[in-house]
């Protein structure tokens, strides 16, 4: 199952899907599982102002449903000369499998596949239960068309499912140490600062939104959110842009502005955040916007039985005990947690987004067992 697992990974790998575009991705992985029996329904999304996302949702079986869910989308390769291999071709050398996605996370996906095609075999292909793939073609940009999308129509459609794994790559240096059973929050957050224009030798009759606007974020900078707790880090916010889009030396400008993003744990939300950022502004000047953007809510899967069988089956093949997570950005478990108990594993993140991506042949291998397994566990527990 090895060659079969590096095979799929390497024909996704090919499809040079860089977010949104598909190039036939989606339609690859619907073709294998076509071939396993699973009824594939193939979702386009487009809200106006945003690209059409290709999406799937595949489902064998009836009964309690495990779904595994992952993106095709990969982002851009970067400067192309500083890989050893071409990007988008899939180049096995030195027992690694090289390309975009091949962690983050064609390798996931085919190992979905290749997991399910062992369980039916085993199961004769026949079971008590329903498997889904929930894939989608938008993970790495904007996510409006993606997931979301996906889980809308499920309900619409009153298909339900009882737990989900998603194939992020989850691991540090190897495979077996972690799983994400949870993410903090992200919010993003513009402040614009208004002032008099004027010129720099009378600054008497202006006023200069910038020397505001550096007390502002010297102020929400050096706040401390808090110290973090069981299951999540401290929040941490950092200050990623700072705008005055002044060419001249003579002239104080009228406006000024900054953004900054905030990773935030469950002792926060949206509002009380908010609250505190307009706390800080208005002690140092009334004359401002804030605009904010909720990408991701924080989330923690409990502890359970669900839990605990991902947790094993990884000891069983990897004789690692793998710590539960929450660190790291944002992934389309975000959405999914509204819907059902979710948890994230799959491959190492060592060299995600980064040139010269690339996967060990003999973790493919590994993961295929690791899901194989977990499948095993899942339906023999009838959950």
């Amino acid at each position: 199952m090895t060659l079969e697992a590096v095979r799929i990974t390497k024909n996704l790998i090919r499809r040079k899907s860089i977010t949104p575009k598909d190039e036939g991705a989606i339609k690859l992985v619907a073709s294998y599982l076509k071939r396993l029996g699973f009824n594939c329904k193939i979702l386009s999304f487009q809200e106006k102002g945003s690209a059409k996302v290709t999406n799937l949702y595949a489902q064998l079986g009836k009964g309690k449903n495990f779904c595994f869910a992952g993106h095709t989308d990969v982002v851009p390769p970067g400067n192309i000369k500083n890989w050893k291999y071409n990007p988008f071709s899939g180049i096995k050398k030195n027992g690694y499998l090289y390309g975009r996605g091949a962690s983050d996370m064609k390798g996931s996906i085919a190992c979905f596949i290749c997991a399910v095609k062992e369980f039916l075999s085993e199961q004769k292909n026949n079971f008590d239960g329903s498997i889904s793939l929930l894939i989608t073609g938008d993970e790495e940009g904007s996510a409006i068309n993606g997931t979301r999308k996906v889980l809308q129509w499920l309900k619409k459609n009153k298909k339900i499912m009882n737990v989900c794994l998603v194939g992020e790559p989850s691991n540090p240096n190897a495979l077996g140490e972690m799983i994400k059973i949870g993410r903090r929050g992200s919010l993003n957050i513009r402040l614009k600062v208004f002032g008099l224009q004027g010129h720099v030798a009378y600054p008497k009759i202006a006023d200069n939104p910038i020397t505001y606007l550096l007390k502002m974020l010297t102020k929400i900078k050096s706040n401390k959110w808090d110290n973090g707790n069981k299951y999540f880090d401290p929040s941490n916010l950092e200050i990623t842009s700072i705008n005055v889009n002044n060419s001249a030396f003579n002239v104080i400008p009228a406006e000024a502005s900054a953004e900054f993003n905030i990773r935030f744990n469950n002792k926060h939300s949206r509002q009380s955040i908010e609250k505190k950022i307009r706390t800080i502004c208005n002690s140092v000047y009334k004359k401002y916007s804030l605009t904010l953007e909720l990408t991701g809510e924080p989330f923690l899967t409990r502890q359970g039985e669900f839990t605990k069988i991902v947790s094993n089956s990884i000891t069983k093949i990897t004789r690692k005990s793998p710590t539960l997570s929450t660190t790291g950005g944002t992934s389309d478990a975000r959405f999914i947690h509204k819907y059902c108990p979710v948890v994230e594993f799959g491959l190492i993140n060592k060299t995600i987004h980064a040139e010269n991506e690339c996967v060990k042949i003999k973790d493919l291998n590994s993961l295929t067992k690791i899901y194989k397994n977990i499948l095993s566990s899942y339906f023999k527990a009838n959950l």
